[in-house]
């Protein structure tokens, strides 16, 4: 019975007569929207010639033809059919829907796979994903050769070697000690030019006017300069005291001693008087009316030159070189009130707080000592609150900051070449900088976190300094010898520097911003009761 079997099965596949329903239908035929035709009804006519004409050729052979016509129609069946052909068997479909449409929802109805090809399927089987792995993370190799991008561009820019463009040969040189590149705030900012603050100023590098002081007297000991708060200056040359009116100009001489001894000091009271200490070479103190150029009183107490005065109200204090402080109350007949031995040798420099409560006192010892306030007077005390021993040389150049209190500024003489700013309160060195040249003279700014000090050997400069980082900010030159003195102008904008080549330097290093300037100060001089030639130019 099995070939009966066989021989009915080929006779259905011969047969033209129904449709083919065994078998899944193409694709084409599913996106033609054809689904209700016989989608193998031309692929069946084939078919069934080719079988018809292997029937009437030999009927022993039937077993081969009937194999040969099962492959053709596989074949047949997985060709995917022309244009021609979908356009021949392609109907409008029907706005009902189709007996023989599948029910089942398509995935994704918007995406249409293009009529001519299929998505491609790799064999996951044959995949080496090692292989794969690898080749995507590696790095890639870097050629070493140039490319012609590169060639064509080190060309342009005369580039010998193939080494990275724009490179420097050789290290840029260094910038000179203290330069100060004005054009660092602008570069240097992160916020926008319209919003940041200026922090940059203009620092004259030059003398705004030179006068000429002869017969000064080249001590590094002495203190021959001072500026009043009436805008008077009072200079020692020589023998002679001379007061120059900043205002006006006019020179005149207030005294004038008999012989070749110096005058070793000149210190004005504080406040707008009119009244000047001078200390001299025979270890007097003198007070002086400068209104009416008249002296007042000469006041003892010490047995060698008084190179160094300091006011506290009514009270002077003279240091001198045999190493003794005395207190002078100008307001009593016994004026001395105390008497400190307070250096081994001479005292080069005195200065008082702006509160007064602390004395500071430099000597030749290469000491600094500090003396609080006596209670309920306005001398000290006879024992020093601190005496520090951090320099190597003398110790000249003094002074307290303005905007800080307990905070002191020392310099030290040619051995050791540094300044030290010291707070008091605590007694400790807060820091300490190499000038690498003799300190003379020290001074605060009245209007700026800054101070400016006096040089001698080896530059004979004057330095301005930043506070508290100590950097430089600008090198004054000048000076052919080196600066003995330094005083600040009344309203702290200017500094007169004293030098030993005979000229006294103006420098305005401190002046305000226009845009941020206050109120002048009354700074109107003093009326001149002198008319004498000009001493000075």
């Amino acid at each position: 019975m099995a070939q009966f079997n066989y021989l009915n099965e080929l006779n259905s596949l011969a047969t033209i007569d129904g449709p083919i329903t065994r078998g899944p239908l193409q694709r084409w035929v599913k996106k033609s929207g054809a689904e209700n035709m016989n989608p193998t009804l031309s692929t069946s006519k084939n078919i069934s010639n080719a079988n018809l004409s292997g029937i009437n050729q030999s009927m022993h052979k039937l077993s081969v033809s009937a194999n040969q016509s099962c492959n053709n129609s596989i074949l047949s069946a997985n060709k995917t059919p022309t244009r021609a052909d979908i356009r021949k068997n392609k109907k409008t479909p029907s706005k009902n829907k189709s007996p023989g449409r599948s029910t089942t929802p398509t995935p994704n109805k918007a995406s249409k796979t293009p009529n001519k090809a299929d998505r491609f399927i790799p064999s996951r089987s044959n995949t080496n994903y090692d292989l794969c792995h690898y080749m995507l993370t590696r790095e890639e190799e870097k050629s070493d050769e140039p490319t012609l991008a590169t060639e064509a561009l080190s060309k342009a820019l005369g580039e010998a070697d193939q080494g990275r463009l724009l490179q420097y040969t050789c290290k840029a040189p260094a910038a000179p000690e203290g330069y100060q590149n004005r054009l660092r705030v602008v570069y240097s900012q992160a916020k926008v030019p319209s919003t940041v603050k200026n922090t940059s100023r203009y620092i004259p590098h030059s003398p705004d006017r030179i006068l000429d002081a002869p017969d000064i007297v080249d001590d590094f000991y002495l203190n021959i300069l001072d500026w009043s708060a009436s805008n008077i200056l009072a200079v020692a040359l020589g023998n002679a005291v001379y007061l120059w009116n900043a205002g006006t100009g006019q020179i005149e001489e207030l005294m004038c001693l008999g012989g070749n001894d110096p005058v070793c000091s000149v210190q004005w009271v504080q406040g707008s008087g009119s009244h000047l200490a001078v200390g001299l070479s025979s270890g007097i103190v003198e007070l002086w009316d400068c209104e009416k150029i008249k002296k007042l009183r000469a006041m003892d107490g010490h047995s060698a030159r008084v190179g160094s005065l300091a006011w506290n109200l009514y009270v002077i204090s003279s240091g001198s070189r045999d190493g003794n402080i005395v207190h002078h109350d100008v307001r009593q007949r016994d004026h001395n009130v105390a008497t400190i031995n307070a250096h081994t040798q001479e005292i080069c420099n005195l200065k008082w707080s702006p509160d007064g409560k602390y004395l500071a006192s430099g000597g030749n010892d290469n000491e600094l000592n500090i003396w609080p306030l006596a209670q309920g007077h306005h001398y000290t005390q006879s024992q020093y609150l601190y005496s520090f021993r951090s320099h190597l040389a003398a110790v000249k150049g003094l002074a307290w900051c303005p905007w800080s209190n307990g905070i002191l500024a020392s310099g030290g003489g040619t051995a050791d070449r540094t300044i030290r700013i010291w707070n008091v309160n605590t007694g400790a060195n807060i820091s300490t900088v190499d000038t690498k040249s003799q300190v003379c003279s020290i001074l605060w700014s009245s209007h700026y976190k800054e101070l400016i000090s006096g040089h001698g050997y080896a530059n004979n400069q004057l330095v301005i300094w930043k506070y508290p980082s100590m950097a430089r900010v600008a090198d004054l030159t000048g000076h052919v010898a080196r600066v003995l003195h330094l005083c600040l102008s009344p309203d702290g904008t200017s500094v007169l520097s004293a030098g030993a080549d005979e000229t006294l330097r103006l420098w305005k290093v401190f002046m305000l911003d226009p845009a941020k300037k206050k109120d002048p100060v009354d700074t109107k001089a003093a009326k001149s009761l002198l008319n004498m030639n000009s001493l000075m130019r």
